[in-house]
């Protein structure tokens, strides 16, 4: 042992320092630098190194936490691209013998089977269409004319979106509603030969419901209303539509009640649609959200296809079909959404 004296004239201080000298082992001498190579290739393949039980919660600071979970998300993010880059490199090596690809699982593909899925084929279905409310109009007995009305002392936003809606259905007017009831208005309207009413109504300056009526006898739907967007409000948006008669494209509409709303909304379009205009209105059902987009389409080729979204766009969430035209009080309803039901899941839909 070897004592070295160090003074520290400033401080009037001596230090004593200890040190042994002792004959490193070679074998020690190597594990260490080998295990020191490990922890270096380990640091640089992963970034950061973090011990095995850590948890970005544990962190106190709230921005050391922000951006060290930006960090790990960052890191799975690249992770994610190399395997995904690795596996696509295997694929092509393998060429026909490669595994089929997983398919990813969504809400959609995981849907619970619902009993009442209509079969096109059957007999009892075919019955049904042949004796419901919207018979004469597929056998082409009547012409769809629709009355657009609003709640009592509707705003700007709701009467444009009217307006729009006015231009997108065909023999379609709007009738600003003022303090009328609606079981005078229907009388009214089947009088004058209208077979759909449509009351769109409002909260807080915003259209939020929508009642569609089918008359004389029925059935009638109400709707919420979300996402609305006007023209105005759409970029990349095309002209204005013009008056030719819309394609009507219904998606998804697959059990006993979707196949009625489906009815219901072919309805209110003519049979016979104008292909020289080019307008498309979609109606896609997808986790019980109705979407509709109103679009003009041009073939450029034979096999691409040019859109242009024309709007207005919005999205329904049906709450309740009740039997026969409007009665707040004593209609009978045929079905009602109910939010709180005991078995109720995310993979559960009623359209």
């Amino acid at each position: 042992i070897r004592r070295d004296r160090e003074e520290n004239i400033g401080g009037g201080c001596i230090i004593f320092k200890l040190k042994q000298k002792v004959k490193p082992d070679e074998a020690a001498v190597q594990e260490m630098d080998q295990a020191e190579i490990e922890v270096t290739e380990t640091k640089s393949e992963s970034g950061a190194c973090f011990p095995p039980t850590f948890s970005v919660s544990e962190i106190k600071n709230k921005q050391r936490r922000h951006a060290m979970f930006l960090k790990l998300k960052e890191e799975k993010r690249k992770q994610k691209l190399e395997l995904k880059k690795k596996k696509k490199k295997e694929r092509k090596v393998l060429g026909d013998q490669a595994p089929p690809k997983e398919v990813p699982k969504t809400i959609e593909n995981q849907r619970i089977y619902d009993e009442t899925t209509v079969n096109p084929e059957d007999e009892e279905v075919a019955f049904d269409e042949g004796t419901d409310e919207f018979s004469a109009y597929f056998n082409q007995l009547t012409n769809p004319k629709v009355l657009i009305t609003t709640s009592d002392r509707p705003r700007g936003r709701t009467v444009r979106f009217c307006e729009q809606l006015a231009t997108v259905v065909p023999h379609a007017h709007v009738y600003y509603r003022r303090g009328l009831a609606l079981k005078r208005v229907i009388p009214q309207c089947i009088s004058r030969g209208f077979t759909y009413l449509m009351v769109i109504n409002e909260d807080r300056k915003v259209p939020n419901g929508l009642i569609l009526c089918h008359l004389p006898d029925g059935p009638t739907a109400h709707f919420k209303i979300s996402s609305v967007r006007l023209r105005k409000e759409m970029k990349r948006r095309g002209k204005d539509p013009t008056e030719h008669v819309p394609e009507v494209i219904l998606n998804n509409f697959s059990t006993r009640l979707g196949h009625s709303i489906g009815r219901m909304f072919a309805a209110l379009f003519p049979h016979d649609p104008q292909f020289v205009g080019r307008q498309v209105a979609t109606f896609h059902n997808q986790r019980d959200f109705i979407f509709f987009r109103f679009h003009r389409y041009i073939f450029k080729n034979e096999k691409k296809v040019g859109m242009q979204e024309l709007g207005p766009r919005f999205t329904l969430k049906l709450r309740s079909l009740q039997k026969g035209t409007f009665d707040s009080k004593f209609g009978e309803y045929e079905w009602v959404h109910k939010r709180h039901e005991m078995d109720s899941s995310r993979r559960k839909f009623h359209l």
